[in-house]
């Protein structure tokens, strides 16, 4: 029987570019370039969600609706956030597509990033090289923000970033 020691924020980044990808092969080098996450952390993060019954025992198949289930009622419990002190940054949650077309804020929320061009309350992404592999990946980029705005959202927020995740992830 294998052994788990729990969730690691990196397994919830590695199980959503696995998402976006649909039905394109990928292997744990692409994932560990495209991320910027060490191939010996992506196969642990692989055998951690399998365990956890997010991945199929081949590991290369999602389960898409235990993770749309993970992310919808378990995310923010297991991860939050709460806004920090004004910096610069890339913007997420409702800040970012595609929920800055629907919600307008003057506080945006933003993850630290010298590469951001944007002012406003710091949340820490999930893993510290998230910003960098949303730059590369605007697809990747909307599904990380809507998972921020799970995390720190309000109601209205949390809600249509869950109908948000459905059409990209189930």
């Amino acid at each position: 029987m294998k052994k788990h020691s729990g969730m690691r924020p990196q397994d919830i980044v590695i199980l959503l570019k696995i998402a976006i990808k649909g039905e394109q092969s990928w292997s744990m080098k692409d994932l560990s370039q495209e991320l910027e996450i060490s191939a010996s952390e992506v196969s642990e993060s692989l055998n951690r969600s399998s365990i956890a019954g997010l991945l199929f025992q081949n590991k290369k198949q999602l389960m898409r609706q235990a993770l749309m289930d993970f992310l919808q009622y378990g995310l923010r419990y297991v991860y939050p956030q709460q806004p920090g002190a004004l910096v610069r940054g890339v913007p997420t949650a409702h800040a970012a597509p595609p929920l800055s077309n629907e919600i307008i804020s003057d506080a945006p929320y933003v993850w630290p990033h010298h590469e951001g061009n944007v002012r406003g309350q710091a949340v820490e992404p999930l893993y510290p090289s998230v910003p960098a592999a949303c730059l590369k990946d605007p697809v990747f980029y909307e599904v990380m923000a809507l998972c921020d705005a799970l995390r720190v959202g309000r109601a209205r927020e949390r809600n249509i970033a869950v109908e948000e995740l459905k059409k990209r992830i189930c």
